[in-house]
């Protein structure tokens, strides 16, 4: 029996397992933040359950439903012990498992435990489950207009880890403000970069995947909810993901991730359509050519041409200048408003003068680099 999604009319809305693949979880980012109380089994049956729900309809009792043939086969399920196994872990969802959400008010933050699916239903006759959401946990999947993460199912689908999908939920939520602002606009360049190179401190890890009584040497902390669930996700999900450690002092204090998303992959689940790719792109070259036509207007390009930084020939390179752009001139306008611009000239005099043969292959890095090594010295002096 294929799995069914809602009540309509009566009537229940049936979808095949194939196109249950290619449905999208979509959920508040409070959510994405909170603190999950449960195993890996019983937050991805959450993560089904949700992909069901029509974001743009109101939900019917709060009640999807789902097929057992269809869920055991998301789960990779076969053997004869399944349908206990399955109801452990609906008895296990409905016992212990819960969200701690923690939401930033006006006078501060909002606090709430929430079991997200507190009544599930079925028979050992037929094949349909009954899953039924609880009204305060509406709020986070239902109606949602800002401040929400959208995700692929099938990424969940291989993920044997609840670090690995608690992880992977949260790099996309950044990855999916990444993608907006780099088309919208809205956020300067360092921001936009700031969301596909996000950072979180250790203690905000630990707390997110409730760790923190858990693995207190740092290398047991990096093994289990590091180094695991990121082979997990590059191996079986639209991301490549690597990470750096961030000392203060002698001790880790946060860990900065840098996000790739993969493109037209072999795997169908999330492979972009020809269509998709070809609006991606369209974008993407659309961005590229407002970046080229702010660089040229650039007075810094000016400049850069003056301390013989760049050379006629890299004015006809459309990387280079969409490079300085994003990445290097919103730097320059901080030194800018700290120091004015007679200090982005002095910045540039020195960088010219101890510019090596080397940094001519990638000049928009080599500046970068420079400025980003500069700028903490000047706000330093100005504290």
């Amino acid at each position: 029996m294929p799995i069914i999604s809602e009540k309509q009319n009566n009537q229940k809305q049936v979808l095949t397992l194939n196109e249950l693949e290619k449905r999208k979880v979509v959920e508040h980012n409070s959510l994405i933040t909170s603190i999950a109380k449960m195993d890996k089994t019983p937050l991805k049956m959450f993560e089904l359950a949700v992909s069901c729900i029509d974001t743009e309809k109101p939900l019917e009792d709060n009640t999807v439903y789902l097929s057992k043939k269809d869920l055991f086969a998301f789960f990779k399920v076969s053997d004869n012990d399944k349908h206990s196994r399955f109801k452990e872990a609906v008895e296990k969802m409905q016992k212990q498992a819960f969200f701690k959400i923690k939401e930033k008010k006006d006078k501060g933050f909002e606090f709430e435990n929430i079991v997200p699916i507190p009544y599930v239903k079925w028979t050992d006759y037929n094949d349909e489950v009954l899953i039924r959401f609880s009204p305060e946990i509406i709020p986070y999947l239902v109606n949602l207009k800002k401040n929400f993460t959208q995700h692929a199912l099938s990424d969940l689908a291989e993920l044997n880890s609840k670090y690995s999908i608690i992880l992977y939920r949260w790099l996309s939520m950044n990855y999916n403000q990444y993608e907006h602002y780099s088309v919208k606009g809205g956020r300067r360049a360092e921001q936009v970069e700031s969301y596909r190179n996000p950072s979180i401190s250790i203690k905000e890890l630990r707390e997110m995947t409730d760790t923190i009584n858990e693995y207190k040497l740092m290398h047991q902390f990096t093994e289990r909810i590091l180094k695991e669930p990121l082979e997990e996700i590059n191996a079986h999900t639209s991301f490549n993901v690597s990470y750096e450690k961030v000392k203060k002092g002698r001790s880790i204090d946060s860990i900065v991730f840098h996000i790739e998303k993969k493109r037209m992959a072999d795997d169908n689940s999330y492979k972009l359509d020809d269509r998709a790719y070809q609006e991606d792109k369209a974008r993407k070259a659309e961005t590229e050519d407002e970046l080229v036509l702010q660089a040229i207007n650039s007075p810094y390009t000016k400049l850069l041409m003056e301390h013989f930084l760049l050379s006629y020939l890299d004015l006809m390179d459309i990387k280079i200048l969409a490079g300085l752009q994003k990445n290097v001139y919103p730097l320059y306008d901080e030194l800018k408003d700290l120091r004015g611009l007679n200090g982005v000239k002095d910045h540039l005099s020195y960088v010219g003068a101890k510019q090596e043969d080397y940094s001519k292959k990638n000049i928009c890095k080599y500046l970068k680099k420079a400025i980003e090594q500069y700028l903490p010295t000047v706000k330093r002096q100005d504290l």
